[in-house]
């Protein structure tokens, strides 16, 4: 059995989109179950339309989802333009391909009449039978296309998806495959590329299934091995319809840029057209591998949900170790608070269940680094007199004084302080107490605030609460830093 040798061949005209990161994953996924190769090739041959900025987008979300390509060197089109004329010259040499010299308004004009008789439109033939002397007379005079004389037959391939799939090449006429000796347009290209690389699987969209009897009959007139293809479904929204062009075609490292892990957007994407064993969602790199095969590979369009995102996002994030969350989550944080590892893995420990993404994280634990200011009237509960409040808060700061160690844990002040709570009035410690220590509506509870803070910091936020609640107030913020 021949090793299975699969590529991803994006063309660098727009941001590395969701639908091209699923068809990157698929084939990746495809070649590690296999034992097979995965490929890169960069499609640039529309010079106008291809941007570097764009290659390095979809270069970087490769790499971010740690979908590595097998060859060392990245293949472009852009580099290959002799091999392309070499098998151009081919075909017209051996008159499986001919110059055309139609002109736009003459091509209207037949699409037009075709239409009006119901017919599907296709290239009349026209410039098919022109000698090559003709040909080439006009040539000096006359811009031209390259257009491949199509064979009449039917084509009929195996669809690792779809099953068999027929088409009629009369129903398709002959195909524009180059703007001149030197352009050659992507039905073409694509079909020598493939042999190039000895591509044995071809994995892609659904909207290119009206192109794969067009490369067959290509790869055949020039004397090229046929791959098997596989078509996958298309991506829908929510509302099962064809998915907006805005996350379609947006870039999946938006999502880098907002936090989102490489591993939830892997399991996010896998799911996209496919599902596992049992049914199961939360899925690791490692069992994806294990499990993928394209007989588990749907049919009907595949449903893109941001909330499943997140959700799948919330999922590893709880699961991946700390310390590799806490190197990813460099970027997303102030350099002064990487200055102060041990106490901002303890926030971000803390705060880890409450965040959907890393992004996230520094509008949750700002007020650990510093206290925010805020009003007294947040330190009130509901109808308790603000006389009780005081009380309550110098109780806990008397429970804190009276705590032996200058570490305290959550577990050592549990009972006393719900203790106390229980004869206060839950509300009327705790919310005070977890406002005067955070400066937020909302926020962890206070025992891990305090675990987390220390002695000394939770004694001068309960100490500038009360200052607050006093008639002569002052109001500033603490900053650890």
């Amino acid at each position: 059995m021949e090793k299975v040798r699969v590529r991803f061949a994006p063309s660098p005209t727009g941001p590395f989109s969701i639908g091209n990161a699923r068809t990157a994953l698929y084939n990746w996924l495809f070649a590690r179950h296999e034992g097979g190769e995965f490929f890169l090739r960069i499609e640039d041959t529309d010079k106008e339309r291809s941007k570097k900025e764009y290659e390095e987008d979809i270069l970087e979300g490769l790499m971010w989802l740690g979908l590595a390509w097998d060859n060392a060197e990245v293949m472009r089109q852009s580099e290959r333009g002799k091999v392309y004329e070499a098998a151009l010259t081919k075909l017209l040499d051996e008159g499986r391909a001919y110059y055309c010299f139609c002109t736009p308004d003459e091509l209207e004009a037949d699409r037009q009449a075709q239409m009006s008789q119901g017919i599907p439109p296709k290239y009349g033939g026209k410039c098919r039978h022109l000698s090559k002397e003709e040909a080439a007379k006009k040539l000096g005079t006359t811009s031209a296309v390259i257009r491949f004389a199509m064979p009449l037959r039917e084509v009929e391939f195996e669809d690792m998806i779809r099953g068999k799939v027929r088409t009629n090449t009369d129903l398709i006429g002959d195909i524009v495959i180059a703007k001149n000796i030197r352009e050659p347009l992507y039905n073409f290209s694509v079909v020598v590329d493939d042999a190039a690389m000895q591509i044995t699987h071809v994995i892609r969209g659904e909207d290119h299934l009206s192109n794969t009897p067009k490369q067959i009959t290509l790869a055949e007139a020039l004397g090229l091995p046929v791959p098997q293809y596989a078509h996958l479904p298309l991506i829908l929204g929510p509302d099962k319809k064809k998915l907006s062009k805005r996350n379609l075609e947006g870039s999946l490292n938006d999502y880098r840029r907002q936090g989102y892990l490489p591993e939830a957007a892997l399991n996010f994407l896998v799911l996209l057209g496919w599902h596992p064993a049992k049914d199961r969602e939360v899925l690791t790199r490692d069992e994806m591998i294990a499990e993928f095969t394209l007989k588990r590979a749907q049919k009907g369009g595949a449903v893109f949900n941001e909330e499943k995102l997140a959700w799948l996002n919330l999922q590893h994030l709880k699961a991946v170790p700390v310390e590799i969350l806490l190197e990813r989550l460099a970027p997303f944080i102030p350099l002064e608070w990487q200055k102060h590892p041990l106490f901002l893995r303890k926030v971000f420990e803390i705060e880890r269940g409450r965040m959907k993404t890393l992004g996230e994280f520094t509008t949750l634990a700002d007020s650990f680094f510093a206290l925010p200011e805020y009003p007294a009237s947040l330190l009130l509960w509901k109808e308790t007199p603000k006389e009780e409040v005081i009380k309550n808060l110098e109780d806990a700061e008397g429970l804190i004084v009276a705590a032996p160690e200058k570490k305290i844990t959550a577990r050592e002040l549990e009972f006393d302080l719900f203790e106390m709570a229980n004869r206060t009035g839950r509300g009327a410690l705790l919310w005070p107490l977890r406002v005067a220590l955070s400066g937020r509506e909302a926020s962890p509870g206070p025992l891990e605030l305090i675990e987390v803070l220390g002695k000394e910091e939770s004694l001068r936020r309960i100490r500038r609460a009360l200052a607050l609640l006093g008639e002569n107030s002052e109001s500033g913020a603490g900053s650890l830093a």
